[in-house]
């Protein structure tokens, strides 16, 4: 019973991942736009109450990333349209967490073209886990 559900979390995670991968790819790639002027956030509200962005790009893609990765990512949220935050859920396995990452920062790259981009991975506790930075002129993501 343990190897049939581990095959599935990880079956789960490689979907994911090509969701993201195609979804980004075919979805008419947004561009970025200049950071628009929203209110700031209170400082010592709860984390749950954090928008999903500081521009109208960045909620919108930190909104997605949130309903497409049901049942693997919690939370998510775009600073500077270079930063992407994203809280996993519980199911989702040590391992899967750089590929997940990997497949985040392809998409993250195809809404946010010509600029080196950063996933900060974190767990459900919101303690960071990764880092997946993306330079935009080697085309490779470095993790730390």
């Amino acid at each position: 019973m343990s190897l049939l559900r581990r095959f599935r979390k990880i079956l789960t995670a490689f979907v994911l991942i090509l969701v993201l991968t195609t979804t980004a790819a075919c979805s008419g790639a947004t561009q970025a736009k200049q950071p628009t002027n929203l209110p700031a956030i209170n400082r010592s509200a709860e984390y749950s109450q954090l928008e999903r962005g500081n521009t109208r790009v960045g909620q919108d893609f930190g909104t997605w990333v949130v309903q497409t990765g049901k049942g693997m990512v919690q939370d998510a949220y775009v600073r500077d349209n270079n930063k992407l935050g994203v809280v996993v859920t519980r199911q989702v396995r040590p391992n899967e967490v750089k590929p997940l990452a990997r497949s985040l920062a392809q998409g993250f790259h195809k809404n946010f073209p010509n600029q080196d981009l950063t996933v900060l991975m974190y767990a459900p506790d919101k303690k960071l886990i990764l880092t997946a930075r993306y330079d935009v002129q080697s085309n490779q993501v470095e993790y730390k």
